[in-house]
């Protein structure tokens, strides 16, 4: 490619459904460019429905030091309906959700998930979460409310964990106290 980048093309089927997506992906200095075009089977009265947009995120390391990046979610639940094959695609899933919630690109996003462990909540053993959000920016406020929510119905939906049995630690550490690369998120 001219100018020493680099540009991919990607088209494939999504699942089981008729959802196509077209992704081209231009990096150069550290910096990718994705320009993507969703199709989502047929709308009444025909054609495909289409979604099209662009991301574009620093990948370089002082750009990934300066941008907020480093999300962690960690979910500790005492939930043990998920199998290892259900925990993978849980974990995948909880990815996009806090790259979406907080608007940071999902290169940066760290998921734990910690299924099984002992927890009573409330003085009994029903299905409950323990969640930490870990995030240099992003979070606190209002916001927090939002991001609960997402969360809340996220653990709910596949973990079969109620919102009333959801605790969620938000956590906003300074930069000099997290690491990354041998280094810190300091400047």
């Amino acid at each position: 490619r001219r100018g020493g980048g680099v540009e991919r093309t990607e088209a494939r089927l999504k699942g089981r459904s008729n959802a196509r997506v077209r992704r081209t992906t231009r990096e150069r200095e550290g910096v990718v460019v994705e320009d993507f075009v969703h199709g989502r089977g047929r709308r009444r009265g025909g054609g495909v429905e289409r979604t099209e947009g662009r991301s574009i995120r620093d990948t370089s390391a002082e750009g990934f030091r300066e941008g907020g990046a480093m999300p962690t979610l960690s979910i500790k639940t005492n939930t043990t309906s998920v199998d290892r094959i259900s925990q993978s695609d849980v974990v995948r899933e909880a990815s996009a959700l806090v790259a979406d919630l907080l608007g940071k690109p999902e290169a940066y996003v760290m998921v734990l998930l910690e299924a099984g462990v002992t927890m009573a909540f409330g003085g009994t053993e029903e299905p409950a979460a323990f969640v930490e959000l870990v995030s240099l920016g992003s979070i606190g406020g209002e916001k927090n409310k939002t991001i609960s929510k997402g969360i809340c119905e996220f653990v709910q939906a596949k973990l079969g964990v109620a919102p009333n049995r959801t605790y969620i630690h938000f956590i906003d550490p300074p930069r000099s106290n997290f690491g990354f690369n041998s280094s810190t998120f300091a400047k």
